[in-house]
């Protein structure tokens, strides 16, 4: 018998996504001007207010209230009318030095000078168990129901940016798809599709209802259509069930409606509610919490194993002890979707002579010390397009930056599918 899968998207402007952006710009501008720093900083962001608080080790110097202030304005909170503004809101730190009872286990083999030394001594920034997911009912490896999800706020963030063809549309919203799947785990079509997203106020709820009911189905949707492969697009049908703003009126929204914090998306960060999730949040945490660097790390292995053919979908645990730098194990399930004849126990044996995960060697392996986070932090940390590219930090200042060629994204690389393939005989 079939079976309905659901997974939702929130868009930059949702308080919790907020909250994240800031803590990554937070660890971009630590990283930027000191690749070494150790920064673990959460935001809170409600009616007027942000606080800032975590821990850091760092010898870089920041406006963290300029930082925060400069993302709030770039997603779209310029109006005194939002009840939430960059320009005006109050932004309180309590950001602190790091405990050195944590950072003695990371920070053992800065002395030392040669890779294997380092991966050796650099212990994890913490423990717990961190899992990648990737199948191939994507192009990008992704679950499909959180991939169009995602790909609906990206292209209405886009509409209210342009200010064109939708001209009521503020930043928050959020989005939500349901598909139906045969029993052999293969998309039929689309069941139902949520859109929430928070307007002006611009007439009687009646009529704003029905107005953002017809441009959301009649603009939006057939952009999202559009972009996708052929047999996506057919998944769409005139059955579609449409919940669009279903409470009504939604014009009070982002902090101001709902109170924000850092890491309360994580669902929306990885797969979707697919594969698996080990409980830690990504943002505002440098790499050497696990949380966020080993996360990446297993999106590279099973993406790479998908790509190479081994399996049609993968899901990567590995697991760590804090200030110990191997992992206290490496577990792999490929759901009985295996295209070779090995156990997964013995896929998980295999990959151990390809991917080295002490978090020294992520870090270096995935260039992860670079300032690349707050790209991370709205519409997926997974899924994503890698690419190179440069940012510039404390623009038109004395201390501005300018670091060129990047590496966003580079857990999203096919850079290990040829060697995979040597190894399983592919």
């Amino acid at each position: 018998m079939s079976y309905l899968f659901t997974s939702e998207s929130v868009s930059e402007g949702h308080p919790d996504k907020v909250a994240d952006q800031i803590s990554d710009a937070l660890i971009d501008n630590f990283l930027a001007y000191d690749p070494n720093s150790k920064v673990a900083c959460e935001t809170l962001v409600t009616t007027g207010q942000v606080v800032l608080a975590g821990e850091v080790k760092s010898e870089a110097y920041l406006d963290v209230q300029d930082i925060a202030r400069k993302v709030i304005n770039e997603i779209g909170y310029t109006k005194g009318e939002y009840m939430f503004n960059g320009d005006s809101c109050g932004v309180i730190s309590a950001i602190h030095e790091q405990s050195p009872d944590i950072n003695q286990g990371v920070d053992r083999a800065a002395e030392h000078a040669d890779f294997e030394t380092k991966a050796s001594a650099q212990g994890a920034g913490d423990q717990g168990m961190m899992f990648g997911y990737a199948t191939n009912e994507t192009e990008n490896y992704m679950p499909l129901a959180l991939d169009l999800a995602h790909t609906i706020l990206k292209e209405l963030s886009s509409l209210r940016r342009e200010n064109n063809a939708i001209k009521y549309l503020r930043p928050d919203a959020k989005s939500q798809v349901t598909i139906e799947y045969s029993d052999d785990h293969k998309p039929i079509r689309i069941d139902s599709i949520v859109v929430s997203t928070q307007h002006d106020d611009f007439g009687s709820e009646e009529a704003m209802l029905a107005k953002i009911k017809k441009d959301i189905i009649e603009i939006l949707i057939p952009k999202v259509k559009a972009l996708q492969k052929l047999e996506i697009q057919e998944l769409f049908n005139d059955q579609i069930k449409y919940h669009i703003n279903p409470t009504g009126k939604f014009v009070i929204g982002g902090p101001h409606g709902d109170t924000g914090l850092t890491g309360r998306k994580i669902i929306v960060d990885t797969y979707g509610g697919k594969g698996a999730h080990g409980g830690g949040a990504f943002s505002g945490k440098d790499p050497s919490k696990v949380d966020r660097s080993a996360a990446y790390a297993t999106r590279h292995i099973a993406k790479n194993l998908v790509a190479a053919g081994v399996a049609d979908e993968v899901l990567v645990q590995v697991s760590y002890a804090i200030g110990v730098a191997e992992p206290c194990g490496l577990f792999i399930s490929t759901n009985g979707t295996a295209k070779v004849n090995l156990t997964d126990g013995e896929i998980a044996e295999k990959l151990k002579n390809i991917f080295d995960l002490r978090p020294y060697a992520i870090e270096q392996n995935l260039k992860l010390r670079n300032p690349i986070y707050q790209e991370t932090a709205s519409y997926g940390h997974m899924g994503r397009e890698y690419y190179v590219g440069s940012k510039t930090f404390n623009k038109g200042k004395s201390n501005q930056k300018i670091i060129d060629d990047l590496e966003f994204f580079t857990w999203e690389k096919l850079d290990k599918v040829d060697e995979i393939k040597k190894e399983f005989g592919l």
